[in-house]
């Protein structure tokens, strides 16, 4: 009998979440994980949101090699972000449509002055890659 396939529920532990927490999600494409999505909510207890007129806690921002600039999509991303609050990048797996490379993504992390801190395998087609500001511009 072979091991059952982890769901996403059982690895968004590891991204550090918890209730009360805001999470803004961006990027967001009919491609994405629902289930992990669901797993988020659950372990934040609300909804994703899109827009924030508060500083939020966690962005989660899903990224595939279309879209662009992966130092732009940081950057970007920091717009509501809290001081303390830190950036989850979501990238489709090697081998799956919209790849984007970890040193890819480490370029767009240092380009943009942020630090790329380490990898989860939170579901089967996408990875998290956690970004963070340097600590002396965290506030």
């Amino acid at each position: 009998m072979s091991p059952s396939r982890p769901r996403p529920g059982d690895n968004v532990t590891q991204l550090g979440l918890a209730p009360g927490m805001v999470v803004q999600e961006l990027g967001w494409d009919d491609d994405v994980d629902d289930d992990l999505r669901q797993a988020i909510m659950d372990a934040v207890d609300a909804d994703l949101v899109e827009e924030s007129d508060q500083a939020v806690d966690v962005v989660l921002l899903w990224v595939r090699q279309a879209d662009g600039d992966v130092m732009d999509l940081l950057i970007d991303s920091l717009a509501d972000l809290g001081g303390a609050g830190y950036i989850w990048v979501l990238s489709p797996k090697v081998g799956r449509p919209g790849h984007v490379s970890h040193a890819d993504l480490a370029e767009g992390a240092t380009a943009g002055g942020l630090s790329l801190t380490s990898s989860v395998d939170v579901c089967e087609n996408w990875s998290a890659h956690k970004v963070v500001r340097p600590k002396a511009g965290r506030r």
